[in-house]
Parts: structure tokens; C-alpha cells; sequence
């Protein structure tokens, strides 16, 4: 039986490093490429490391280091001028490493890494949540349930899914991807970058199986002003944001800046009203020896309405006939919207600090903290005399009387830090040891209240409608239970960064050691005469996280590379009992190797990487109802396959980019599975689910963009394909390929007055109106009876529960700078 806990649950997340070079043997043919792009808009490069893009000069692989360049400069400038008999300048665009429209971006990191810049990000909706943004990601499925990034989605990628990923946001952990939008709105995100599979020691993760999914934010500007933009489309949407810059205020080196957005929109489908405010703030302080210190926090506050989720049946209902699975208008509906409400408050910080000591030694420190507080309403249908509830006067409650249930989350913090101490101990090896602590602790109630008389759920707090029952000694007992559910994580890491043959070759080693202590307290009180209890469980876990990565530099353009590593994943704190008989759910362990070849041409980029994953007490989560899920543990499965990535940099301001991946997964055991027989006894034995396709593992998966911009006129056309995919463990229930698809058009005026930068744009998504099921809200274990390993027949199942992609939207976006 599967243990019910919280949708929310937290995962830590990673960052990723780039690194970039250069040097004065590219500077004369850069000339030219400076010289044609400015006509066109430059950005703001002192957010950006320097970077050289490849040209036909470089085609030698000759690199000539810069005379007289301290080794310890970590930021160069934006120009170089010759110190010769003449001066030659050279402004180089941050875009100039990029291809694909922003799809891709040439890169030297020893595993698979797939980065979305802002030049893709600043043609789509300002609507958009990270999902978005990453959906063209060759590895990744990843989903939105609505079209007005009111709300999160899922990810799927390489059979697992985003609880599988570290999903970071400035180098500390965020929200899993139902709720990722309340991280930070799309004008404050720099990239995305998708590690799939891969992930570093140094990062407060251990849940990683599936890579990571970083968000980088925006770097505060140098000069004040700010910028700021109005939505509006479907479904009554209508958005607005501004975002005001402090440049640098006198000589001191800290900028600043703070954002706000607001979006209200009605559900896509069905009855309901959702609306979300939302403010960004950071902050960062450079110093002249290279430190660094940087802020950010976001505050995000919203009311939508829940989500029915389908079966295939009311899907094919809704496809054929039209008859809509959403909420009801009809307050005497038991489905009125307005007793499906999530009311939340999200507040995240991180501050990154990177401190240098020497020339030869740095430290870093990264605090982070998470705070959720809200929640979820949805019917509970009728009291009863056998309930004995009574309200907060002793009153009976009649028989009859309709009742809401909730979800409400009393704290959900996250406490935690990395420290890490980096020497170079010499001029091939870079040396780092640190400590990640981190403290996770979610205290939830599930009381029932009284509706309210128009059906709409109240507050779970307001007494007047708050249920009780009478205890043995008369008094009120509240009609609830209480859930306690955390953990603590203690991890020692240490690492190095060896480069050798003129830095050809790189091997980056690291071990880390995760011990954690996790439990879950509950306190509860139901039925007549106020029967309660108590009940505790603890568990205590250690794990060895080893990581190798070798990358060899044939030349510039040529690199091949393998990566290894091991990862685990512990249950969800309030989910540690798996099954009737009360064990402990076990850690989900995996193994995982990749080997890939780059190519970092004049013209064109491209990655090929080959993968295979080893699981060991898969997790799988399955949706219950009402925003909560279950767990069950899947045994052992086995992933491999390969992912292709294509794109050119801009040729005549068109820049293409293809994405490819063949994945094979597969159960490797037997799922258990109990039932009660005619003589009233439990029996326990397996389901066939050995060799069956891993749910949720699609086979192909095939992205395109194809982006145009010459500074003024720009646009892209994006369209993703995900082949048909299990959603039950035994195989009896499939979800059909399916296409995506999305367009945006813009234009780039001139500047005029204080508007710096006067734009507007169109986007559309699901141009061509598809009703198709995008991905399961949660798997099951079988659909139809089927039989067992002892020769009987199971029960019939649930089946599973699907997200469907929105109907065609469109959103129309002013913007300006100033």
C-alpha cells in the first residue's frame, strides 16, 4: 500500500561553473565581426565573463596567451586594446559562443550539458516558468499545466523525473518542478542549464540521478534605470512587471535591483480564477582582488484553482464529445472551483560568496533558505452521524452537511550551507575539500472544516467553521492530523581539477560522503468519542557518492569525454513506511556512466553522448487525488540510450538547432503485490513486471528551433516530439506520442526618449490545437486485472491520471528598457 504524502516536496539542487578563454591570436578577425555587429544592439557584456566566439582564424587551434595577464584574473575586460605601434579594439558579443537562437552554447565541461542563454529566453512569453524556457532540451519532457505560468508542471528525463534532479536557482535548492514557478519570473533569469545525469560533488545534492537543472539570475546592471513590460492573452490574462536597477552606487562596487509582477488569468479548463504576485531582489558586490558577494530572494504569494487531473477516460470524453474535466461554476457542485483553492506563500534566499584569499587559495560559501506556508482546499464530502463532529460551540454538526478538506502546510523551511576551501596546489591541480549541512524540516495538518454556505472552501484557521470531536473527558478534540516530517543531512566532499598536455587533458575526481538522519512524527485524532494517537519513525542513512569525469582536447573544435558517478535519493520524510506490514522505505541508489564526443566548429556546434544507468530501488510516485501522492519502491531498473544535440551559430541572422534522443529503460524486477484471499488472509507475492518498459521512458524524443533576428525583426518556431510511453508498471496502459509546438514574432524599435529599448512581441503555443496528453500526474501500478506470480488474478486498478496540453494561447508583450 502505498504511503500518501505532500506533491511538495523539496529537492536539492545544483550549479554549474562555465568557464570560457581567450587571447589576442583571434583579435584581428574579430575585427570584423565586431565591426558588423554594430549595427545591431549589444548587450550589457559587464554581466558577462569575456568570451571569444569561434571565426575561420582560429581554425589552427593556436592559442597565444595575453602578455603580462596575472594568472589569478578571473574577469577580463570587455576590450582589449594592443599596447603596439596602433590600437586595435575589439567589443565582443556575449552572444558570440551561442547557437541555435540561444539553444546552445559551445561548451568544455567534461559530461553532457545543455544550456538555454537569454537570447532564446527574451523571444518567449514573460508568462513563461523555467519549464517552459527548457522544453526544447533534447533529454527532458518537461510540461506546464496551464498556459499562463500561474502554475508548475513535471519533468520526465531519462526514465526518471524531477524528483530524481537537483533543481537549483543560484546554487541552492528550489521547489520540485509542480511549483516551480515561484522561484523567479522569466525577465529575471539569465539560462537554464540542463546537466542531465551529471552532477558535481561541491553541489547540495544527492538526488541527482537525473542531472540537474540550473537557473542562473540577473546580474544586477552598472548603470541605473531598469526595464519593465505589459501581457496580455488568453483565458483573461493580463500581466505586468517592472524592474528597477541601482547601477553602482559610488565607488563601493554593490549594485542592486528589485522586481515585481503580477498576473491574473482564468483556468484553461474549466470554472476558476487565478492570480500571483511575485517580487525578485539581488544584490552583489564586486571587489577589485576578484571576490565576489551576491544576495537574492524572492517572495512569491498566489491563489489558483487545483487541477482535475484526467483519467483516459474523461480525457477521450473530453476529446470526442467536448465534455470538460475542469471545475464547475455551480457552487452546489461538489466540483466548485471555489472549493479546489491553493493559497501559498513562497519566500526563497541564497547568497553565494566567493572570497579570495591568495593567488593560490579561495573560499566559497553558499547559505540558502526556504520558507513555504499555505493551503489546499477540495471537498470532503459529507458529514455523517457516525463522524460525531461537533463545531467550535459543542453543537452537533447535522448529517448532511458538505465538508472540505485541506492540505496545510504550517512550515516547510530549509535550512542549509556549502563550504568549500579551493588551493591550487600547483600549476596543474586544483585542490578543494568542504561540508554541506542542511536541515529540512515540513510540519502539515489535514484538518476538515465545515464549507462554507456560497461552496467555497474558508480558511482552515477561521473557527467558525473548524470541526471538532468530543473526547472521554468532554473536551473538543480538533478534527485533524498532524504530520511532522524531515530530515538532516551531514556531507563531507573533497575533489580535484588536474590538467595536463597544455591542458588538453582534464580529469576532475571526487568523492562525497552523505550521512542523514531523517524521521516523521504524527499526531492524530478522528472518529466519534475522539479516538487519537501518536506515532514516530526515524532512520538513519549514509551514502558514498563517487565521481570521475575525463575530458580530452584534441584541438579546439574536437573533445571527447566520459563521466561516472553515483547517486542516491532517500524517500520522502513523510513517506517512510512503504508498505501494510510498516518497513522503511530503502534509498534509491544509482550508478551511472557517459561517454560523448564535441565538436566546436567555426559554423557548427554539436554533442554526441552515450549513457547507462543502473537503479536500485527505483521510487516511482503515484497521484492519489486532491494534490497528494504516494510512493512505491519498483526494484531495479536498468536506462540507456544517447542524446544528439545540433545547432549552427547565426548564418544571415537564421540559426537552427536539432535535438535527438533513443532511450531504452526497463524494469529489471518483480513488483510486490499483497491481496486478501477468501479466507480472509493477506498473501504476498509479485506482479510481472520484470522486462517490462520502465514507465514514463519514452523511446525517441526530437526537438527543433529554427531562430531569426537581424536587431530588429525577430521570431523563432519551436516544435518537440515525445514518443508513446508506459504508464503502468505492468504495461497495460500506454500514452500516445505526441507533437508540440510554439511560435513567437517581435519586433526591436528604436530608442526614443527614455524608452532604451521599445519592443513588441506575439507568442503562441499550440498553434495547431492539439487535445493530447503530455505526461501522467502520477503512474499506477496496472489498469486491467492481470495475473499474478502465484497464478491468480489481481484486482483492477486505478490506471493513471494525465497532465493535457492547454489549448492554443497566445500572449502579446510590450517591453522596454530605461
Amino acid at each position: 500500500m502505498a504511503a500518501v504524502n505532500s506533491v511538495r516536496r523539496r529537492r536539492i539542487r545544483m550549479r554549474s561553473l562555465l568557464r570560457c578563454s581567450t587571447g589576442l591570436a583571434c583579435a584581428a578577425s574579430l575585427v570584423w565581426a565586431a565591426s558588423s555587429a554594430s549595427a545591431a544592439t549589444k548587450p550589457d557584456t559587464s554581466k558577462q565573463p569575456h568570451r571569444v566566439g569561434h571565426h575561420p582564424a582560429q581554425a589552427s587551434g593556436k592559442n597565444v596567451p595575453m602578455k603580462g595577464a596575472p594568472s589569478a584574473v578571473r574577469h577580463r575586460p570587455d576590450h582589449v586594446e594592443s599596447q603596439g605601434s596602433e590600437d586595435v579594439t575589439v567589443s565582443i558579443s556575449r552572444h558570440a559562443r551561442e547557437g541555435g537562437g540561444g539553444m546552445m552554447r559551445v561548451e568544455t565541461a567534461p559530461h553532457n550539458v545543455q544550456t538555454i542563454s537569454k537570447a532564446y529566453i527574451n523571444m518567449q512569453s514573460p508568462t513563461s516558468t523555467v519549464l517552459d524556457l527548457a522544453k526544447l532540451s533534447p533529454s527532458m519532457n518537461a510540461i506546464n499545466a496551464d498556459s499562463s505560468g500561474m502554475q508548475g508542471g513535471a519533468i520526465e528525463i531519462r526514465s526518471l523525473t524531477d524528483l530524481d534532479m537537483g533543481l537549483m536557482l543560484n546554487g541552492a535548492p528550489t521547489t520540485n518542478a509542480n511549483y516551480i514557478n515561484e522561484t523567479a519570473d522569466s525577465e529575471d533569469v539569465e539560462s537554464v542549464t540542463v546537466t542531465p545525469g551529471s552532477s558535481s560533488v561541491d553541489l547540495p545534492t544527492t538526488s541527482a540521478a537525473a542531472g540537474v537543472m540550473d537557473e542562473r539570475t540577473h546580474t544586477p546592471d552598472a548603470k541605473a534605470g531598469g526595464m519593465m513590460d505589459f501581457s496580455y492573452g488568453s483565458n483573461n490574462l493580463s500581466r505586468e512587471f517592472v524592474r528597477l536597477e541601482s547601477g553602482e552606487i559610488g565607488n563601493t562596487g554593490v549594485r542592486n535591483y528589485l522586481s515585481y509582477s503580477h498576473t491574473h488569468a482564468r483556468s484553461w479548463m474549466g470554472a476558476g480564477s487565478n492570480e500571483r504576485h511575485h517580487i525578485d531582489y539581488g544584490l552583489q558586490k564586486n571587489w577589485d582582488n576578484g571576490s565576489q558577494n551576491n544576495f537574492f530572494m524572492s517572495w512569491n504569494y498566489e491563489d489558483f484553482t487545483i487541477d482535475n487531473y484526467p483519467t483516459a477516460a474523461e480525457f477521450y470524453d473530453y476529446k470526442h464529445t467536448g465534455n470538460g474535466y475542469g471545475r464547475s461554476a455551480e457552487p452546489s457542485n461538489s466540483n466548485y472551483w471555489k472549493n479546489n483553492i491553493d493559497h501559498w506563500n513562497q519566500l526563497f534566499i541564497s547568497a553565494p560568496q566567493h572570497i579570495v584569499i591568495s593567488r593560490r587559495v579561495t573560499f566559497d560559501l553558499t547559505p540558502y533558505f526556504n520558507l513555504g506556508r499555505g493551503w489546499d482546499g477540495s471537498p470532503a464530502g459529507t458529514s455523517t452521524a457516525a463522524d460525531g463532529y461537533v463545531n467550535y460551540q459543542g453543537n452537533a454538526v447535522a448529517a448532511g452537511t458538505p465538508l472540505t478538506s485541506y492540505y496545510q502546510q504550517n512550515a516547510d523551511t530549509i535550512v542549509g550551507a556549502t563550504a568549500k576551501l579551493g588551493v591550487d596546489i600547483d600549476r596543474h591541480n586544483h585542490f578543494f575539500l568542504g561540508y554541506w549541512y542542511e536541515n529540512n524540516d515540513s510540519t502539515f495538518s489535514l484538518p476538515t472544516s465545515l464549507t462554507m454556505a456560497n461552496g467555497a472552501n474558508p480558511s482552515p484557521n477561521a473557527q467558525a467553521y473548524r470541526l471538532f470531536t468530543v473526547g472521554a473527558n468532554g473536551s473538543l478534540l480538533p478534527a485533524n492530523t498532524t504530520i511532522d516530517g524531515g530530515y538532516e543531512i551531514h556531507s563531507l566532499f573533497i575533489g580535484d581539477t588536474a590538467k595536463y598536455l597544455n591542458d588538453k587533458l582534464v580529469v576532475d575526481a571526487g568523492f562525497k560522503y552523505a550521512m542523514t538522519n531523517y524521521w516523521e512524527k504524527t499526531n492524530f485524532n478522528s472518529g466519534s468519542g475522539g479516538v487519537s494517537g501518536k506515532s514516530r519513525l526515524s532512520e538513519n542513512s549514509t551514502a558514498p557518492l563517487p565521481h570521475l569525469s575525463i575530458a580530452y582536447r584534441f584541438n579546439d573544435q574536437h573533445q571527447i569525454y566520459v563521466n561516472a558517478e553515483g547517486d542516491f535519493r532517500q524517500p520522502d520524510p513523510t513517506s517512510l513506511v512503504g508498505n501494510s506490514s510498516g518497513q522503511l522505505q530503502k534509498n534509491q541508489y544509482s550508478i551511472k556512466e557517459e561517454i560523448g564526443y564535441r565538436y566546436n566548429g567555426p559554423i557548427v556546434i554539436a554533442d554526441l553522448s552515450f549513457f547507462n544507468y543502473a537503479i536500485t530501488n527505483r521510487l516511482l510516485t503515484t497521484y492519489v487525488g486532491a494534490n497528494q501522492t504516494g510512493l512505491i519502491n519498483a526494484g531495479n531498473q536498468t536506462a540507456r540510450g544517447f542524446d544528439l544535440q545540433f545547432s549552427t551559430h547565426p548564418w544571415h541572422h537564421w540559426a537552427p538547432f536539432f535535438g535527438f534522443e533513443y532511450l531504452d529503460a526497463h524494469m529489471d524486477s518483480n513488483v510486490p503485490y499483497s491481496y486478501e484471499n477468501a479466507a480472509g488472509q493477506t498473501v504476498n507475492t509479485y506482479m510481472h513486471t520484470k522486462g517490462k518498459q520502465a514507465v514514463m521512458a519514452p523511446k525517441v524524443s526530437a526537438s527543433f528551433n529554427l531562430a531569426y533576428d537581424d536587431s530588429h525583426f525577430f521570431g523563432n518556431v519551436g516544435i518537440k516530439y515525445i514518443g508513446p510511453q508506459s504508464v503502468t508498471m505492468v504495461g497495460d496502459e500506454r500514452m500516445p506520442g505526441f507533437v508540440s509546438d510554439s511560435i513567437a514574432i517581435g519586433y526591436h524599435f528604436r530608442p526614443f526618449g527614455f524608452l532604451k529599448s521599445p519592443t513588441f512581441r506575439l507568442n503562441f503555443n499550440n498553434i495547431t490545437g492539439s487535445i493530447v496528453r503530455t505526461l501522467p500526474k502520477g503512474i499506477a501500478t496496472n489498469l486491467n486485472p492481470t495475473m499474478l506470480l502465484d497464478g491468480t488474478m489481481s484486482a483492477a486498478g486505478s490506471g493513471a491520471q494525465f497532465y493535457v496540453m492547454p489549448r492554443f494561447n497566445m500572449t502579446g508583450t510590450v517591453s522596454t528598457s530605461f
